[in-house]
């Protein structure tokens, strides 16, 4: 297996923390974040062959990590030159992939490194096209709402639902008072098709193309996507109130 990095925002909310820096390489616990999830992946899922899809200020992290022989990894790099969301980020590391299956995972999401080792055990549990991984407590208009079946396989994945979606939902009897509600981690497992999804994506209201559209045309073409909760720690590094509260262990 190998890994995809999604590294190529400049961080708009850091405000000028990353006006040298793409937000990947800010500082935590006195190292990168991205250096965290490269060795992550590396000790808890084996994985050796990464590309970091870079973008903003690409050169500082191309220089830092050059071809990952110091981290005990091999590293390349795909440039997204034009940031028109997550949807075709990831088919810029197609030829990178070729057929093999791939974790990707956005360069901001701190997790412990047995996330990755208990992704890998999930999705060889069965003939699963994809694994998402959900994490409870956050604020799904943020990110995306997921609904499982009893398999915990993906049925429906809303992107950043409105407070109108959200009370339709609770009308519909989806949402009930006390019941689990399940936010898109932003680390997953793919098989290679991901691509025969990711072509044919158009924008969306926002302007972006978006992974997440991608997989629900999967789901709706009869692919399962296994469901996974993180345990622990997971913490996107978002704002700069994210990036104190983890220089201060609080995360």
């Amino acid at each position: 297996m190998k890994a995809v990095i999604l590294a190529a925002g400049k961080g708009t909310r850091m405000k000028e923390i990353t006006n040298e820096v793409p937000k990947p390489m800010l500082h935590v616990d006195g190292k990168p974040i991205l250096q965290h999830i490269v060795e992550g992946l590396r000790d808890a899922a084996n994985i050796r062959e990464f590309c970091i899809i870079t973008g903003w200020k690409a050169e500082v992290t191309e220089n830092y990590f050059g071809d990952g022989a110091a981290f005990g990894a091999s590293v390349s790099y795909a440039r997204q030159v034009v940031q028109d969301g997550t949807g075709k980020a990831p088919e810029l590391a197609k030829d990178f992939i070729g057929s093999d299956n791939f974790l990707l995972t956005y360069g901001d999401i701190l997790v412990k490194p047995e996330t990755y080792q208990r992704m890998r055990q999930r999705f060889g549990e069965d003939e699963f096209s994809g694994l998402l991984t959900v994490t409870v407590g956050e604020d799904v208009t943020k990110g995306g709402l997921n609904f499982f079946d009893e398999n915990f396989c993906l049925k429906r994945l809303i992107e950043k639902p409105s407070p109108a979606q959200l009370e339709q939902l609770r009308s519909e009897g989806l949402l009930k008072p006390g019941q689990s509600v399940w936010y898109n981690a932003g680390i997953y497992i793919f098989r290679p098709l991901l691509f025969d999804f990711t072509a044919r994506l158009h924008k969306s209201p926002r302007g972006e193309y978006e992974l997440t559209d991608a997989i629900s045309t999967m789901v709706a073409a009869g692919h399962r996507i296994a469901g996974l909760e993180i345990i622990g720690r997971w913490v996107d590094v978002r704002d700069p109130e994210v990036l104190a509260a983890l220089e201060q262990g609080r995360h």
